[in-house]
């Protein structure tokens, strides 16, 4: 009896469940879910490395970024050798003095370690002290030529008590003049002090009126005056710092930080003059020409 064949022809043998070019499709499938996975994740890494915020620099206590430590020092250094230039252009004998001030500085710590029996030993300190000691002196000295180039000038008292140390609120020229004589009012620890500078006449009524104005806001705070000059009853320029800071302490921190508050109120329109001394020479601008003139 003869064998019938089936209808249907079977698959081929060990092509079953693969795809095209033999590749399985389930195999295929994960292998592209890995993939787009792994894409997804390296694209997520890297927007959030791209998205991480900048690391916030350090304050201090000041509340200003900090600043690196040989920055500082090469800043310090600019500083001292822009204000030797200046100092010696009206000193000439400025290197002179900075160099016996070393030498002797120098000489008694060597001295000293002469008669310890240990010049060696000492030579880093004596070296050390000489650089200190011409340091004060070439403070002084430009303190002091700084003082002379300004003397006189419409502003040199602003500038002077805007740059005395510690808590003082100035209010430069709260009252003045067309010749520019002005009033300057210090708040400090002693109180309420007006510094007025220019001609001792005028400026006497200014301060004088500045007085009985102040006078109703501040109640019984202790008032001060002072005029800048050379004539008796004044304060010289080169004093008008160590004057102002000599003067009794009458009030706390608090009461300053208060009194501050009311005397906002007072205002007052400030007068056309020059926050600081006006320069002299050629430098001097045509506006400030005028200004002086008027």
């Amino acid at each position: 009896m003869a064998r019938s064949k089936s209808s249907d022809s079977s698959a081929p043998a060990g092509t079953a469940g693969t795809g095209p070019g033999g590749a399985s499709p389930g195999r295929k499938g994960a292998t592209a879910a890995g993939a787009t996975a792994a894409g997804k994740g390296a694209a997520g890494r890297g927007e959030q490395k791209a998205g991480k915020p900048a690391k916030a620099p350090k304050l201090g206590k000041d509340g200003k970024p900090k600043v690196g430590r040989i920055k500082r020092i090469k800043t310090t250094f600019g500083q001292i050798r822009q204000a030797y230039t200046l100092t010696y252009k009206n000193d000439r004998k400025l290197p002179w003095y900075l160099l016996i001030t070393f030498v002797v500085a120098f000489a008694v710590v060597e001295l000293i370690a002469v008669l310890l029996d240990s010049p060696l030993l000492l030579l880093p300190l004596a070296i050390m002290v000489g650089l200190l000691a011409a340091l004060v002196v070439f403070g002084r000295r430009a303190q002091g030529s700084a003082y002379r180039q300004v003397d006189g000038q419409p502003g040199a008292a602003a500038w002077v008590l805007e740059g005395m140390r510690g808590d003082w609120r100035v209010s430069t020229a709260v009252a003045g003049t067309p010749q520019l004589d002005s009033v300057h009012r210090v708040l400090g620890r002693p109180g309420i002090v007006l510094v007025g500078e220019g001609s001792p006449q005028r400026v006497r009524g200014l301060i004088a009126q500045e007085k009985k104005k102040i006078a109703r806001v501040v109640g019984e705070t202790p008032i001060y005056d002072v005029s800048v000059g050379d004539e008796e009853g004044q304060v010289p320029l080169k004093k008008l710092s160590s004057h102002v800071m000599k003067l009794p302490r009458n009030l706390s921190a608090g009461e300053v930080n208060a009194l501050g508050r009311r005397m906002s109120a007072l205002g007052g329109p400030k007068m056309p003059i020059p926050g600081g001394p006006l320069p002299g020479g050629k430098q001097m601008s045509i506006s400030q020409r005028q200004v002086r003139r008027r």
